[in-house]
């Protein structure tokens, strides 16, 4: 993905970052001189089903990190064919969001993938070029700081913030020749293949990483001993049993880092995470010491931990507020908890203790009724089996999941670098 381009002098018109076949200043043009833009058809929503001949595009089809997405069961079908045949999109056709929304901002950009199943509504503007851009140069151009920050600018309104296709047209761009415009759509799509790949290596690795745990707590997956003999069957033990509940204060007050339990990142610093100090930095007396392996159980439910989470603090010695409840491993592989508390394999029997009367954002689980939650107690020697071949799956994950970031920064920048 090496770029064979040159730095050239930092000139009004010309990019930071040229390919060394061409020279010159790019023109000046308002998008209305390159394409006219077309509001979407108002669709009438009683003719919407599960499923038909259209697809309507919505904000919601736009990928964040750009491109089309299907959005499965959200998919709005139009089954009625009492509309402008206009409406019909075709393969390469460019749309832009028009109506700020919480999925699709103002001015992304989309190219239609295939002909003859997409509308679009009236949230949506198609960009109709002419001869003198490239569809595609437009939608990377599109995904520059300055054409978003320009597209957001042309928005209005107080509840929602719209823009309308005579704002868009009215934009500035700079625009080079169709040969430059080629070379660096071309370029970028090359990039952007690569992102698609490692994103969908990405998601194909957290589905085998997942499917695999759940099979291996849940035994349908058994490991076997370097002689090829079985291991001994699983004993359930009850937490009070394997571990024990940490309530030790910081009445000195002298520890002040302090943790949250996240869903999505396990446990960090409370200050970055909320970007800001929650808790009353010169009283903490209160919280609960927390060292480093220890496991916090949260009791706040989300749409990624529907019994609250479980997660080990491999950060710092630090604080935690006494919503969460702390406890302790002694002589365990924490790795092979850390795996099991990942799966959903505990979640029914939280579910079945909880007491559903209390607040709807938590679980409400007496100390006494958690601390009997079961424990998978393989032997050790196949704890560790296991905690290999999980690691090494986490490995394969964490490389993809780097290089999918690598790549994504990098293309950032040359969307900088590339245009005007």
């Amino acid at each position: 993905m090496e770029a064979t381009a040159e730095i050239t002098a930092a000139v009004k018109s010309v990019p930071a970052l040229r390919f060394p076949e061409f020279e010159g200043e790019w023109q000046s043009k308002k998008i209305g001189e390159l394409c006219k833009v077309k509001h979407g058809f108002a669709f009438k929503g009683e003719y919407f089903s599960d499923n038909g001949p259209y697809i309507v595009l919505t904000p919601g089809n736009f990928n964040p990190e750009g491109g089309f997405r299907y959005q499965g069961e959200k998919e709005k079908y139009y089954v009625s064919d009492d509309f402008p045949k206009d409406y019909i999109l075709e393969e390469g056709d460019l749309l832009t969001v028009m109506t700020e929304q919480a999925v699709g901002l103002i001015g992304s950009a989309l190219i239609v993938p295939k002909s003859g199943l997409f509308l679009h509504n009236q949230r949506l503007g198609l960009f109709q070029v002419n001869q003198d851009v490239e569809r595609k140069f437009l939608a990377y151009y599109m995904a520059t700081e300055y054409l978003r920050t320009e597209f957001s600018r042309t928005a209005a309104g107080t509840k929602v913030r719209h823009t309308s296709p005579q704002k868009i047209e009215g934009i500035s761009v700079q625009i080079p020749s169709l040969d430059e415009q080629k070379i660096i759509s071309d370029f970028l799509s090359s990039v952007t293949d690569k992102i698609q790949q490692l994103s969908k290596k990405k998601e194909l690795l957290e589905k085998y990483k997942k499917g695999a745990m759940q099979q291996i707590f849940s035994q349908q997956i058994r490991f076997k001993d370097d002689n090829g003999s079985d291991f001994p069957e699983w004993e359930d033990k009850k937490l009070v049993e394997v571990a024990k509940r940490v309530t030790q204060k910081n009445k000195s007050n002298d520890v002040n880092f302090v943790l949250t339990n996240s869903a999505t990142q396990g446990i960090v610093s409370q200050q970055e995470y909320f970007d800001k100090d929650i808790a009353n930095q010169e009283n903490l007396e209160g919280y609960y010491v927390v060292d480093v392996d220890d496991f916090i159980y949260n009791p706040r439910i989300s749409a990624t931990a529907p019994v609250g989470p479980i997660k080990r603090n491999k950060l710092v010695k630090g604080v935690m507020s006494p919503l969460y409840t702390v406890f302790r491993f002694e002589n365990r592989n924490l790795e092979f908890l850390e795996f099991f508390f990942e799966t959903t394999a505990w979640h029914k029997y939280m579910k079945s203790i909880a007491n559903y009367g209390a607040r709807h954002d938590r679980m409400s689980i007496t100390n006494e009724d958690f601390l009997k939650l079961p424990i998978p107690q393989p032997c050790k020697e196949e704890q560790k089996k296991i905690t290999e071949f999980l690691t090494a799956v986490d490995n394969k994950l964490n490389y993809t999941s780097k290089q999918l970031e690598q790549a994504q920064q990098f293309k950032k920048g040359l969307l900088q670098q590339l245009f005007v």
